[in-house]
C-alpha cells in the first residue's frame, strides 16, 4: 500500500519565520529518490536547497514558485513507494538536471589565476587565451605570462623584419640595417621591462 508523505519546509535558522519558494525542480508525476533536491528557498539572509525525505513520486505541489511559506509550512506530497508508476516521466525529467550540469561543469574550467599572474598580463598586453597555464586545473601562473611575454616578444621582430624589406630597396642599405637595428633595441627593451616587472 503506497503511503502519502508530507515535504516540510527545512529550518529556516535563527529568527527567520518564512521564505519564499524560488524554484521547484521537480513537478507532480515526476520520480524522486531520497535526498534528491525538489525546489529552492530563498529567505532574506540564505537560499535553501530542500531534499526530498522520501523515494517514490511527487504527488502534489503545494507551494509553486513564488509562494511564501512558513516555517512549519508543508511544500509538497510525495507517495512512497510508486516509482514503478512514474518511471514513463523519468526520461523526461532527466534532461532538465542535465541540461543545466554544463554550466557548473563550465564554471569548474573557470579557474581563477592568480593574482600576480593577471597583473602581468595586463602589462605585457596578453589575454588569458594567449598564455597556457601549467598550474592546477590549467590555472595561469605568473612563470606562465613571462614565458608567454618571452615567446610573443621573439615572435615579433620576425614579423617586422618581414616590411622593412620591400621598403629597403629604394634606399640605402645603411638605413635598413639602422631599422633592424632599432627594431632589435625596442624588443629588447620590452622584453627587459615585462621582466623586470615580473620580478617585481
Amino acid at each position: 500500500m503506497n503511503m502519502t508523505t508530507e515535504v516540510p519546509v527545512p529550518s529556516l535558522g535563527e529568527s527567520v519565520t518564512e521564505a519564499t519558494v524560488a524554484t521547484w525542480f521537480k513537478k507532480p508525476g515526476d520520480a524522486v529518490a531520497v535526498d534528491e533536491i525538489l525546489c529552492e528557498l530563498e529567505t532574506d539572509k540564505v537560499s535553501l536547497d530542500v531534499p526530498s525525505p522520501v523515494a517514490g513520486v511527487l504527488a502534489e505541489i503545494l507551494a509553486p514558485e513564488g509562494a511564501t511559506v512558513g516555517a512549519k509550512g508543508t511544500l509538497a506530497t510525495i507517495t512512497e513507494g510508486a516509482t514503478a508508476a512514474a518511471k514513463p516521466a523519468a526520461p523526461k525529467a532527466e534532461p532538465a538536471p542535465a541540461a543545466a550540469s554544463p554550466a557548473p561543469a563550465a564554471k569548474a574550467k573557470d579557474v581563477e589565476d592568480a593574482p600576480s599572474a593577471k597583473k602581468a598580463m595586463a602589462e605585457a598586453g596578453l589575454s588569458a587565451d594567449q598564455v597556457t597555464g601549467s598550474g592546477r586545473d590549467g590555472r595561469i601562473m605568473k612563470d606562465d605570462v613571462a614565458k608567454a611575454a618571452a615567446g610573443t616578444a621573439e615572435a615579433a621582430p620576425a614579423v617586422a623584419s618581414a616590411a622593412p624589406a620591400p621598403a629597403a630597396p629604394p634606399r640605402a642599405p645603411v638605413p635598413a640595417e639602422d631599422a633592424a637595428r632599432e627594431e632589435r633595441v625596442k624588443m629588447t627593451r620590452l622584453r627587459a621591462t615585462i621582466a623586470r616587472r615580473l620580478k617585481d
